[in-house]
């Protein structure tokens, strides 16, 4: 049997065992030290393998076989760290998070903290329907103080039940300076996980990461 084929062929069978694939590396680990024993049994008398090139050839890997059992017990640890904090948050459903994202109205007025730039000597509230559409904007005080939004349009009549978005632009001498996603309080209604991020689920659809949370409260 030519020698080079067999060292070939294991050389493969270890490329091919990556740590992306840990049922291949355990089921192929008897597999490697055959054909390992095969390349030792079939080497050329005269011109022996070096010992050492086994050596290197089982630390290799061994030491891939490690990596993926080490992977295993990470992922496993993150597993249980989310389920974890998962059985914290629990108490947050059914309790007003403060965070940018939309609000639901529901004939209620809405609690919205804005967020105005430091040079601004005017600010305004626009408020958009789930459409996108614009529907209300008025002036309210530069400060960071909360406003409530009583839920009319421009015309001063009440707006439907739903899901709606809040902008604060800040302005200067009638310039725009810039505008900014305005923070609101919302209900909390579940708490789940999304590719391992921890999400809460708000009364109306809305959804934000729990990371994106800048306070929280009692339910009204």
């Amino acid at each position: 049997m030519d020698i080079s084929t067999v060292t070939a062929s294991t050389t493969t069978a270890a490329s091919a065992a990556s740590p992306t694939s840990p049922g291949v590396i355990s089921s192929d680990f008897n597999t490697f030290l055959k054909m390992l024993t095969a390349q030792m049994q079939n080497q050329d008398p005269l011109n022996p393998t070096d010992s050492s090139d086994y050596a290197t050839q089982l630390a290799t890997f061994s030491g891939v076989e490690q990596q993926v059992k080490t992977n295993d017990l990470l992922n496993s640890l993150s597993a249980q760290l989310a389920l974890s904090g998962l059985g914290v948050m629990a108490g947050w459903v059914g309790q007003e998070a403060r965070a940018a994202m939309p609000a639901r109205f529901d004939g209620s007025p809405v609690t919205i903290v804005p967020s105005v730039d430091s040079a601004a000597d005017e600010a305004q509230l626009v408020v958009r329907d789930p459409s996108g559409r614009e529907v209300a904007r008025g002036a309210i005080p530069v400060s960071s103080e909360p406003v409530e939004w009583a839920g009319v349009g421009e015309d001063g009549s009440p707006l439907a039940s739903g899901l709606y978005s809040f902008e604060v632009v800040s302005l200067k001498d009638g310039q725009v300076l810039g505008s900014k996603v305005a923070e609101v309080y919302g209900t909390v209604t579940e708490v789940r996980t999304e590719n391992g991020a921890t999400v809460l689920v708000m009364e109306g659809g809305a959804t934000v990461a729990s990371s994106a949370v800048t306070g929280l409260r009692r339910a009204g």
